[in-house]
């Protein structure tokens, strides 16, 4: 069976979790010798050749086809005109205005037929790129053979469902993350739109954990039946053993991930002042970017335990692993995760953790302390129990690594074989 799957980055060149996911399944699925096609909107040359990689950047779209007329009607729905308008030379507008008047019914080759450099990221133009993706991934579809289409997330959802209007191929939607996840109660319509039509269309859903699949359900109206939860897993499952050491006396408690809404980064420095009046000799770190760096800078400064609490701004690679190394305690206090990583990459570094009970990751690590999200009381005393008990920390760093070797890849990418194969019978 050949798969045709579309992410949207792919290590090294990665910004969040998502990209880390992908590439724990896609290296699970080269252990079992699964066929892949792996698209992304931009490669950069040193990504671990697991898959037939396709760089979107590199596909020159047509769509004078009358077979692709209806892909570009069904991608109205993201605003692609008024996205693609500030790219056009003036005849081209012209053109471009004049089709839209007729309802598209010719297109011409000055305004859809050429290359779109993808730049890959999360930035301003994200909507015009994730509609720009869709288009370049109908036109794969249409030249590469594949038996079944397999999205990561909203980002990707549109693509999935070019790439099955084109080829009638099965579609299958990961969701790693829901805008409610993303955004609470205020979510950007545009996004969940796409991620409800996305959902719709797909044969089978992959939810990351149940916490997510009764979003799916209860949030977006799909029926249980079609959603399957497949939980995440490590890269590596091997205890590491690093010879970075701490260059300070104190205690060492850290959060990592986006400082965003979403991961409840609040909490934490909440929580930090509970226990800095208990004990000073606790540094607090919080390695991360995101839209709530500032207002956490400022509450640190409201708060005046700034020389305790340490920004670092984003990690990747050897720094995310020498971060874990040095301390003593990692923090997850998301408001809802559907899965997290980060706590059992954590675990790999012998370091206990504390996760909220709004998690993913909690369904599948049990020896962790577990909070609500909201209770900075019982963080702070978790926290403090886990630096000043060492019998406490032991017993969970210990059962934790025996938990960490249940979760490889290439079970996940077992499981999802199987789907494969039962959607593709349908």
């Amino acid at each position: 069976m050949k798969v045709l799957m579309f992410g949207w980055e792919f290590p090294p060149h990665i910004s969040g979790g998502l990209g880390t996911a992908c590439y724990g399944l896609v290296k699970g699925m080269a252990y079992h010798k699964q066929d892949l096609i792996f698209v992304v909107p931009k490669l950069w040359g040193d990504e671990d050749p697991l898959a037939e990689f396709v760089n979107a950047s590199d596909v020159e779209i047509d769509y004078r086809e009358r077979r692709f007329k209806s892909i570009w009607k069904n991608l109205t729905y993201l605003e692609v005109s008024s996205f693609l308008i500030p790219y056009l030379s003036p005849e081209e507008y012209s053109n471009y205005t004049e089709k839209m008047l007729r309802d598209h019914e010719e297109m011409e080759s000055s305004v859809l037929s050429n290359k779109f450099t993808f730049s890959g990221k999360y930035g301003k133009d994200l909507i015009m790129e994730v509609s720009r993706y869709a288009l370049v991934a109908a036109q794969i579809a249409k030249s590469k053979k594949h038996d079944l289409i397999h999205a990561h997330d909203w980002l990707s959802f549109p693509a999935g469902i070019a790439a099955k209007s084109i080829s009638g191929k099965p579609l299958v939607a990961h969701v790693h993350a829901t805008e409610f996840d993303r955004s609470g109660q205020t979510v950007n319509q545009r996004v969940y739109d796409i991620e409800k039509a996305g959902m719709e269309a797909a044969d089978k859903i992959i939810a990351v954990s149940q916490l997510t699949k009764n979003t799916i359900v209860s949030r977006y109206g799909i029926p249980e039946e079609k959603v399957v939860v497949v939980h995440n897993a490590v890269l590596d499952t091997s205890i590491i053993k690093s010879k970075d050491e701490k260059k300070v006396p104190e205690k060492i408690v850290t959060f990592l991930g986006r400082i965003t809404f979403q991961k409840g980064p609040e909490y934490f420095v909440e929580a930090a002042n509970k226990v800095l009046k208990k004990d000073e000799n606790v540094r607090f770190v919080m390695a991360g970017s995101g839209d709530l760096l500032n207002p956490m800078i400022q509450r640190v400064a409201e708060l005046r335990i700034g020389t305790k609490f340490h920004f670092t701004g984003f990690l990747k690679g050897d720094d995310v692993d020498k971060m874990f190394a040095i301390s003593d305690v990692y923090v997850m206090p998301s408001v809802s995760e559907p899965f997290g990583i980060s706590p059992l990459e954590a675990v790999r570094h012998n370091t206990p953790v504390i996760i909220s009970k709004q998690s993913g990751v909690a369904e599948v690590l049990q020896n962790a302390v577990k909070v609500d999200f909201w209770d900075i009381d019982a963080m702070a005393d978790a926290i403090f129990g886990l630096l000043h008990y060492n019998g406490i920390s032991k017993m969970f760093r210990e059962l934790g690594r025996e938990e960490l070797k249940k979760l490889k890849w290439e079970h996940v990418a077992s499981k999802i074989i199987t789907i494969y194969q039962q959607t593709v019978k349908k």
